[in-house]
């Protein structure tokens, strides 16, 4: 080629501010970011779906999934040694698996954002209120409010008395480093044990359910952190201190900033691969054979750094609703296996349960997601023997022909009036009971991850930034602050990050209005965020004001 005909290709060539590869949680709140601020942002994923590594799947794309992912010459996600087994024949189009699931806080950065940002508007999201904890064979439900801790009959007035000044420490811990500081960087149960007298049960279902953490010797400035976002979470939409999104977790939450992205401007292409990029001249060739000019930024979510920690997973579906395990008026729940429960466990095991309503899954079935730090054999080893105990359970609890025995001293009242039966009494008599049923699974994937972080020394004049992948805390984490930190190296400031008056800004407007939501008065009258609307809040066509 000429040199003439070679810069007429290059003026003619597409020209963007920043390219960015990847449609995962991160990359998508950064493109909706730069969008709004009038940035020329072209969206692209390798995928023909949303959300990346973060994706909520149909089976058939779980199938192309778990082959893309065991083709190691081809496989660019943090995912291996993908197995999956379907017992029959389902309907594709009625299932959503997460590849990564997650929870929201009510008290995080990223619910703040969602709501910031409007893009709350484009999703729907359920309460979840139910956290257990497996002990002695049975799944004890996490007392986490004071009104719990007042009817536990499995406490003693003392373990109360701990328990309460506890819960009052921890809110405001920050505050009191007198009590702490010489313990920030030691195990948070020995912390818990030494300054607040707590016993092991205690401890195990402050640390695991509570905290989420997956093990006892996790420092003590972290885990305070994490049980105070428990705690200071609950009540302030309801009875539940965390929430999901319908049909799916991290990657309805990536669609909702694309699709926010998309109406500021950003253009958007799927089962489009970047084949390279030319960092000196700032050019990108993608796999249909286009060139694209770069002047800005290439951000990358393929080229983060992996390090040697992996967590395994599991993802299992079975016939059985598992209602049992829910809230009233819930359809989800956390069950936490602690370290030392399962064949000396190393961490904890962790399951989120997803029942018909969360829209993942058809009626009369749910989906149980399985995680363990532990890697390899022995973390695949941990899910099954977790998996075994959850069946147990299940059958146990949802049997007809289960009668309970109990004295007067094994109930107590609430103040409403309502009874409440002794979880040790329901426990033994439950592991004391043989179903007669078996369960029938309809899917099971097990898989692994592998950790990823953005390679270090990233400054502004970089011309391509990367971006990780999943973390492995059920909670969401960090995403917020990673996708402030690219957008900062963008545009060389984070000051305006979502800072967009939408007074005048008419986005969506026949969607959002066509939508139903709900109203729950709480603490903050200028939030909006849409709930499901059967939890018996008032119904309104419109918005949901906080």
């Amino acid at each position: 080629m000429s040199a003439t005909g070679e810069n007429s290709e290059r003026q003619n060539m597409e020209v963007c501010d920043v390219l960015i590869y990847g449609t995962g949680l991160v990359e998508s709140i950064v493109a909706a970011a730069l969008a709004w601020q009038g940035t020329n942002v072209l969206h692209i994923d390798r995928n023909p779906y949303y959300g990346s590594s973060w994706a909520s799947l149909n089976l058939e794309e779980l199938k192309n999934w778990t082959a893309s992912v065991n083709d190691a010459k081809s496989n660019r996600s943090p995912y291996q040694d993908a197995s999956l087994y379907i017992s029959r024949n389902l309907d594709s189009r009625k299932y959503a698996i997460d590849l990564s699931p997650h929870i929201l806080f009510t008290r995080t950065d990223l619910l703040t954002l969602l709501i910031q940002s409007r893009v709350s508007r484009y999703l729907e999201f359920k309460p979840l209120g139910s956290f257990h904890t497996f002990e002695q064979d049975s799944f004890e439900k996490v007392p986490g409010s004071k009104e719990d801790i007042f009817t536990s009959q499995s406490l003693t007035l003392m373990t109360k008395r701990c328990l309460m000044r506890f819960m009052k420490f921890v809110i405001e811990w920050e505050d009191h480093t007198e009590i702490w500081k010489d313990y920030e960087g030691r195990p948070i149960s020995e912390f818990l044990k030494d300054r607040f007298s707590l016993e092991p049960p205690q401890i195990t279902e402050l640390v695991h359910s509570i905290g989420l953490l997956p093990s006892l010797s996790t420092p003590t400035a972290i885990a305070l952190k994490n049980i105070q976002r428990y705690l200071i979470s609950m009540q302030v939409y309801g009875n539940f201190p965390a929430m999901y999104s319908m049909y799916g977790t991290g990657g309805e939450l990536a669609q909702g900033f694309c699709r926010s992205a998309a109406v500021a401007g950003a253009v958007y292409r799927l089962a489009t691969e970047v084949a390279s990029f030319d960092e000196n001249e700032g050019i990108a060739q993608l796999s249909t054979g286009e060139n694209i000019r770069v002047s800005e930024k290439f951000i990358s979510s393929e080229g983060a750094m992996k390090i040697d920690k992996q967590c395994t997973k599991m993802v299992a579906i079975v016939e059985k609703d598992c209602k049992e395990w829910f809230a009233e008026g819930e359809s989800a729940a956390v069950v936490v296996f602690p370290e030392n429960t399962l064949e000396n466990n190393k961490y904890a095991v962790q399951v989120l349960v997803m029942g018909s309503g969360s829209g993942q899954c058809p009626s009369g079935q749910a989906i149980w997601y399985l995680s363990t730090r532990e890697g390899g054999d022995q973390g695949r080893k941990m899910l099954y023997l977790a998996l075994e105990k959850l069946e147990e359970s299940i059958l146990r609890e949802s049997t007809e022909d289960f009668e309970l025995a109990v004295n007067e001293e094994d109930v107590s009242y609430l103040a409403n009036g309502l009874p409440v039966i002794s979880s040790v009494r329901l426990g033994e008599s439950l592991r004391n009971f043989t179903p007669k049923e078996s369960l029938k699974y309809l899917l099971k994937l097990t898989y692994s991850q592998t950790m990823t972080i953005t390679p270090p020394g990233l400054t502004e004049k970089s011309k391509v930034l990367y971006t990780a992948g999943p973390q492995f805390e059920l909670p969401f984490e960090d995403v917020v602050r990673q996708a402030k930190v690219l957008y900062e190296l963008v545009t060389g400031q984070s000051d305006d990050f979502f800072d967009i008056d939408f007074e005048d800004e008419d986005i969506d407007t026949a969607a959002h209005d066509s939508s139903t939501t709900s109203r729950i008065h709480g603490q903050d009258p200028e939030d909006e965020l849409p709930v499901d609307d059967s939890q018996g809040f008032e119904e309104v066509a419109g918005e949901m004001t906080i």
